[in-house]
């Protein structure tokens, strides 16, 4: 069985502000039908969301356009309130919810601040396999294979591309304290990641998805995953040095970018000898 496991918040689409306009130059007003008239069926009724939710999709327009970029300060609550002529407490309510869904974060006495995956707190968001013992820390990486290739079928699918289209792929070991862990294979779009190459990423020691926001502008924020029991073939029991048949644990991941775009498909098959992936339900 496979469970769905959505990691962070998803983020609002971007729209303009909601305002009562009055009837269209050069509209007609309607008058009344003769009786014989067949009725027209009924439009629907306009939709329209809090003024909240209007400014939060206002300033993740300003994210994703990078006005902002990750990590720099974005204005105050008095100079948002004065741009969008709305009061302090409805751009309070929309920062709220942004900083919920993690694309910015507050830090006391300094202000509001774009997120970015170089901090230590978001090494995380994405990587909930968690020790059994001890302290979480982030792994050692190593490059078993790293080329450009056509996408196949499904993994176009999942990224919205053309079969065929162009991806990285990428498939690597991750070891903690030494001892291999996770077996990763990662199909990223060709085009946003031009120029992604083995020396890079073996050069960058950061967390990668750092390493796609400083390089390639492309920040993750969101991510779906599903999650089922395998047990390891020859291939993957020599890499996580176990026995072929050993049970594992399988995910495969979409992650988004601004305006709920795919940008990386990923699966894994963790050991779960010394770790057990955990999830934190709000």
């Amino acid at each position: 069985m496979a469970f769905v496991v959505k990691s962070l918040s998803m983020n609002s689409a971007p729209s303009n502000l909601t305002n009562n306009g009055a009837p269209a130059s050069g509209a007609v007003s309607p008058t009344a039908a003769p009786s014989s008239a067949v009725p027209s069926p009924a439009a629907p009724s306009p939709t329209f969301s809090p003024l909240y939710q209007q400014i939060k999709a206002l300033i993740t327009q300003s994210l994703q356009s990078g006005e902002w970029k990750p990590g720099e300060l974005i204005p105050s609550e008095v100079e948002l309130a004065g741009r969008f002529k709305v009061s302090q407490g409805t751009v309070r309510k929309a920062i709220d919810e942004l900083a919920a869904e993690n694309l910015v974060v507050r830090k006391q006495g300094k202000g509001t601040f774009v997120s970015t995956h170089h901090e230590a707190r978001a090494h995380f968001r994405f990587l909930r396999l968690m020790p059994d013992e001890g302290v979480p820390h982030y792994p050692e990486s190593r490059f078993v294979e790293v080329k450009r290739l056509r996408a196949p079928a499904d993994v176009a699918r999942l990224l919205e591309l053309k079969s065929g289209d162009a991806v990285v792929y990428i498939k690597r070991v991750q070891l903690f304290d030494g001892v291999p862990t996770i077996v990763e294979e990662l199909w990223l779009p060709g085009l946003v990641f031009k120029g992604l190459t083995a020396e890079r990423l073996n050069e960058y020691k950061g967390p990668m998805y750092g390493l796609f926001e400083s390089e390639f502008g492309t920040r993750m924020i969101r991510a779906a995953e599903k999650i089922r029991a395998v047990c390891a073939d020859e291939g993957v029991a020599e890499l996580l040095r176990v026995d072929p048949g050993t049970p594992l644990l399988m995910s495969e991941r979409v992650s988004f970018t601004y305006g709920d775009k795919p940008v990386e498909l990923r699966r894994g098959l963790y050991s779960t000898e010394r770790h057990h992936y955990q999830n934190d339900l709000n």
